[in-house]
C-alpha cells in the first residue's frame, strides 16, 4: 500500500512544479499538500518531520507573496508611481475572475491604467507596464525556483536526514 501512497505523493509533487508555471493551480500549496499526505501515510522510516512540514508551509507562503508584489515591484523598477502600483495590484486581483488571460493582463492593464489615471502620458505609462511584465515574468521563475527548492528539501528529509 506505501507504493500507492508514494506515486500520489510524487504525482501531486509534480502537479504542483506545474501549477507554479500554470495560471489557477494553487502549486506550491500542491506541494506543501503532498508532503502533508506522505507525512501521515508512509511507513515511519520516510516520515518527515513537522519542522520540514513548517519549513515547507513557510516557502509556501513567501511564494504567494512573491506572486503578489513581483508585477507591482517591476512596474516600480521602471518608474512606476503609487498609482501605477496600485492599479498592478487590482488589476491581479481583478484579472484573477477572468481566467488565464485575466491572470496575464489584469496586471498590465491595472499598471496602464493606474498611471493614466495618475496623470502620466502614454509612452512613460508604457514603459511601467512593460516593468510589470517583466516582473510578473520574474515572480513566476521565483514561484517555480521556490517549488524546486520544496521538492528538494522534502526529499531530502524523507530518504537522507
Amino acid at each position: 500500500m506505501h507504493y500507492v501512497w508514494w506515486t500520489l505523493t510524487f504525482a501531486l509533487m509534480l502537479a504542483g512544479l506545474v501549477g507554479t508555471l500554470v495560471p489557477l493551480l494553487p502549486g506550491t500549496a500542491i506541494i506543501l499538500g503532498a508532503a502533508v499526505l506522505a507525512h501521515f501515510t508512509v511507513e515511519p522510516a520516510h516520515r518527515v518531520g513537522w519542522w520540514t512540514l513548517a519549513i515547507l508551509a513557510c516557502l509556501c507562503v513567501a511564494s504567494y507573496i512573491v506572486d503578489l508584489v513581483s508585477g507591482s515591484v517591476g512596474a516600480k523598477w521602471f518608474g512606476a508611481t503609487r498609482w501605477g502600483a496600485v492599479g498592478g495590484i487590482l488589476g491581479t486581483i481583478v484579472g484573477l475572475f477572468f481566467g488565464i488571460i485575466g491572470i496575464f493582463v489584469g496586471p498590465l492593464i491595472g499598471v496602464l491604467v493606474g498611471e493614466l489615471i495618475g496623470g502620466k502620458d502614454l509612452v512613460p505609462a508604457g514603459k511601467s507596464t512593460w516593468g510589470t511584465f517583466l516582473g510578473t515574468t520574474a515572480g513566476m521563475i521565483a514561484r517555480f525556483v521556490i517549488a524546486c527548492l520544496m521538492i528538494t528539501w522534502f526529499l531530502m528529509a524523507a530518504f537522507w536526514l
